[in-house]
């Protein structure tokens, strides 16, 4: 099996430049002893995964890891089937980072994965009680969730329809239609990336470099049509591999159109897919035999300020000055994307280390405050 995310591994150097930010996570208190509700202590390191409790009341639960290990970490809640209800991700050695996240009645795993790989380290975690959800207590959060969900739905819908698209230019050999439907394709997919990953293996079938595929495992999805394409200008051999993308995608975009999300998902999401910009988009990882990563960096700031924005009037409410901050911070990102427009897309991604360095920092100053977010969104 392919892990979510385990594609993260190999951007050690985004990891440093998200480092102030999970530094940041260092403010939290941890429980005192006997207190049932306060956060959730995690000591994450290369072999264990040691939760300060294992059971919570339902509603709003923080966790709060620490990494000890030697290894890049991640901690992840899962629903049955491996539904992510909430993750954080590119924790580094020593480096501590919050999961704020809404959690109801049921049974749940608490899942730590040192080195972003594999199927982690697993334990059982319990929700008990009967806390009213966030919106059905804010009417302004309920608005939010309905807002975006319908973004959701549209651009779920539109991702069907262009890799639809894709998938019938690759299987009739049209190798420059292929190529130029690719980006466009991946545009909306990009955008909804969080929701899509968090049905269990779906994301990785579909979106997997060749170096996340553990052995014995078929590679599989857009980047290993990607290859054939810009690599030996062919789509020969590929309507297997087409015909299964279209498969995935349209079991994401059935799931997509039904999944109950809630307003934490929406704040936690908008900073996941920064954390996708600065981990695999600046580095030129994730595009590599393209080099259309931009249209993919474009499209992640764009599903992340359409979280933002569903959850805007919330925000406004509790605290404006940080829905100023984020308004000029999405704007300073976009005006150095224009630096590499051609035409209504982008430049093949070939930065100098100078350019990678200026997109990377007006990216880590855009997820400072969307790191916020999820904590604004969290009080009452």
């Amino acid at each position: 099996m392919i892990t979510i995310k385990a594609r993260r591994a190999t951007a050690a150097g985004a990891v440093l430049l998200l480092a102030g930010l999970t530094a940041c996570a260092d403010e939290t208190p941890a429980a005192a002893p006997g207190d049932t509700t306060g956060p959730v202590a995690v000591k994450a390191s290369d072999s264990e995964c040691e939760l300060s409790r294992r059971d919570v009341k339902s509603g709003t639960s923080t966790f709060s890891v620490t990494n000890g290990g030697s290894k890049v970490t991640e901690f992840y809640v899962y629903a049955d089937g491996d539904r992510v209800m909430g993750e954080v991700e590119n924790i580094g050695p020593g480096l501590k980072r919050d999961l704020i996240v809404e959690l109801p009645t049921g049974k749940y795993q608490a899942v730590c994965k040192p080195g972003m790989i594999g199927d982690g380290i697993r334990g059982d975690l319990t929700v008990t009680g009967e806390a009213a959800a966030q919106i059905d207590e804010d009417a302004a959060l309920k608005q939010a969730t309905e807002s975006y969900q319908r973004y959701v739905n549209s651009q779920a819908i539109a991702l069907e329809e262009k890799t639809t698209e894709f998938v019938a230019a690759v299987k009739a050999g049209d190798v420059a239609k292929a190529k130029a439907l690719f980006p466009v394709s991946r545009t909306y997919w990009e955008r909804i990336e969080p929701v899509a990953e968090s049905f269990g293996d779906l994301d990785p079938k579909i979106d997997a470099r060749v170096n996340d595929v553990e052995p014995g495992t078929e590679w599989t999805g857009y980047h290993r049509i990607e290859q054939a394409l810009w690599e030996k200008n062919s789509t020969a051999g590929m309507e297997k591999y087409a015909d299964l993308l279209l498969t995935d995608v349209k079991t994401v975009v059935a799931k997509a159109k039904v999944v109950k999300l809630n307003p934490l998902q929406l704040a936690n999401g908008a900073k996941e897919l920064l954390d996708e910009v600065a981990t695999g988009k600046i580095t030129g990882e994730e595009d590599r035999y393209s080099h259309t990563d931009l249209w993919d960096f474009q499209a992640n700031v764009q599903g992340s300020q359409a979280a933002i924005q569903a959850l805007r009037p919330a925000l406004q409410k509790r605290d404006a000055a940080l829905v100023t901050t984020l308004d000029t911070n999405f704007k300073t990102v976009y005006a150095s994307l224009d630096k590499f427009r051609a035409g209504d897309g982008f430049k093949p991604y070939l930065p100098t280390d100078a350019e990678r360095k200026e997109l990377g920092r007006v990216v880590d100053a855009l997820a400072e405050p969307v790191s916020k977010v999820a904590g604004v969104i969290a009080k009452k």
